[in-house]
Parts: C-alpha cells; structure tokens; sequence
C-alpha cells in the first residue's frame, strides 16, 4: 500500500485478509509513544471504530515508574482501552508500576514482558508481582520456567551426579544453558528469594560475562577432559592441560585456574548441600552461583586434609594444576 497509506486503511486492510484466509486472531500493532499527542490519539481512535478489536491493550514500561500509571489513564480517556501490558520486568525495576496502573486507571493489566522473546510474555498473576515488589521473589514462575526447560529424568539425573560429586563441564555447561532460556540472570535473579536487591546491575554483567568466558573454555575442552574433570584438577597433566584450555579460549592461564577451583569448590559445596538436604534439591542461590561458576569459599576440613596427604605423597604433580 506504500509508505503514505494511512495507516486505517492498513490496518482494515490487514483485518480482512486474515478473515478472507481463515486465520482466527489478529494483533494491530499500532505507533507508539512515551507522551500524549493529539495526532496521534486521533489515529488510534479510527482505528479502533474501523477494526472494532475484542482487546485494546496500552503496552507500559516498567523503567517509567509511576508515570506508567498517568499515561495509561491518558489513554483510557482519549481511546478506551480494556487492559495493559507491562514489559521490561526483566530490567531494574520490581513492577511497582504494577500497583499504580491498576489503582490510577482502573484498568488490569494482563501480561507482562520479562525479556525479547515470545516465551517472555506472560500472564500477569497480582500475588506473583506483590512478592517481587516485597523483595520476597516469586519461586512458582521460577519452578514454572525450569519446569518448561527440564524434564522430570534429566532432573533426577542431575540431581544424582551432584550428590555423588561426579557433576562434569557437560552438565556445568547444561545448567549456564539453563539459566540463559530461562531469560536474563537480573530476571532469574527477582524469583529468588532475597536475590531481587541483593546483586546490583554491575555484579549481574559481571556474572554474565564469567559464564560466557566459562563456557568458552569448556568449548575449548576434549570431549574426555569434560566428561573427566580429575584430568584438569588431580591428574600430572592438569596445569598444561589448563594451559592449553585458557589460550584455545582466548584468556589469561590464571583465568583457567580460577575456573577450575571454583568448579572443585562447587561440585564439593553441591554434593555437600545435596546429602544435608537428602537429596532434596538445592535452592535458588544455590543454583545462581553455580551457573555463575562463582561460588564462594568453603570450608571442608577433609577435603583438605585428604589434599595435603596426596602433596606429601607426591602424586598428581603436586596437587594437579597451577600448584
């Protein structure tokens, strides 16, 4: 129709092809805007008496705070709509915007956007909202996207290797997988429990680029080392091993050594968490820093016990990598 079409022709236009081809449903993607304009008001209400739409939907960015709540109000006079959608959940803010939508317009809001993608738009539950607003998470939409991501089998499966300690990089690199389909770290981050303020934007990139420079020296493994990590954390062969692993990634010798102790001190810390829980499973930020491969120190008196035994003995090149 050309770029000087109106566009309530377009739209009309649109609307009767789909009839005219069967299709059951149609989404007017209409112009849009972050301040009331005339022009445009007036665009959307012809639109609206040309199509007749069952819903009319003002979409809302949470970034704009309470002034998400004045615009869809501005809307609702000038168009009539029957609902919102709020997006960008998955950025800084916890959707106080929420609360104020619903009490200064008087309109529902009905899905709410946490990422790019069509997964990430998703109906909107007011108790969910009300406890990422307190800071308290919203665990029933976490269990719901790891739900959506792993089966019951591969579950138990994972489950099984971290309590016998014998979780390799393929499984390390199966959860990092995880957490990215299941949208943003920050947006992981709000359904946890006392995570929502607890990490700031800047340790969210922080973590987010460890996990990219993680899985890069995974890529950069055999198909043994990842299946074996004693080959890279007790064996003679570790520190060239490592060596050869962190140069094929692109990165420092001592990026590949903090890897791999961080990768010993999180397969020790799950398998540990995993037998005082009975098998249970682990929670939230448990799951966090182990995609992250950020864990922090822990203390296992025997494990370094045992390790000071095996440098007196002189095996495993003195305690395998970087030692």
């Amino acid at each position: 129709m050309g770029t000087e079409a109106d566009p309530v022709d377009i739209a009309a236009a649109a609307v009767q092809k789909a009839k005219d081809e069967g299709y059951d449903t149609v989404l007017v993607d209409t112009a849009g805007r972050q301040v009331i304009d005339a022009e445009l008001m007036d665009e959307l209400r012809r639109i609206k008496e040309t199509v007749e739409p069952d819903e009319t939907l003002l979409v809302v960015d949470a970034m704009t705070g309470q002034e998400a709540a004045s615009l869809t109000a501005a809307f609702d006079n000038a168009v009539g709509i029957s609902g919102a959608i709020l997006t960008k959940l998955d950025g800084d803010s916890r959707g106080g915007a929420a609360v104020s939508v619903r009490g200064v317009s008087g309109k529902p809001i009905k899905f709410v956007g946490t990422g790019e993608k069509t997964p990430d738009l998703e109906p909107f539950y007011p108790d969910r909202m009300a406890s990422r607003i307190l800071g308290m998470g919203d665990v029933i939409s976490l269990v719901e996207k790891a739900a959506a991501e792993v089966s019951d089998a591969d579950a138990a499966k994972m489950q099984k290797k971290m309590m016998d300690a014998s979780f390799d990089f393929d499984d390390f690199l199966k959860q990092t997988s995880l957490v990215s389909k299941m949208g943003s770290l920050a947006g992981v981050a709000k359904m946890i429990p006392g995570m929502a303020g607890a990490l700031s934007n800047s340790k969210m990139n922080e973590v987010e680029k460890r996990m990219k420079k993680n899985e890069a020296m995974i890529n950069s493994m055999t198909k043994k080392e990842r299946a074996n990590p004693e080959l890279l954390l007790t064996d003679r062969s570790g520190r060239s091993r490592v060596e050869r692993i962190a140069k094929g990634a692109g990165l420092p010798f001592e990026e590949g050594v903090q890897f791999m102790s961080e990768f010993q001190k999180m397969r020790t810390m799950m398998s540990r968490m995993q037998k005082q829980m009975g098998g249970g499973g682990m929670g939230g930020e448990e799951e966090m820093a182990m995609a992250g491969g950020g864990m922090p120190p822990t203390g296992n008196r025997a494990s370094r016990r045992k390790a000071k035994k095996v440098k007196k003995g002189g095996r495993g090149g003195g305690g395998g990598f970087g030692r």
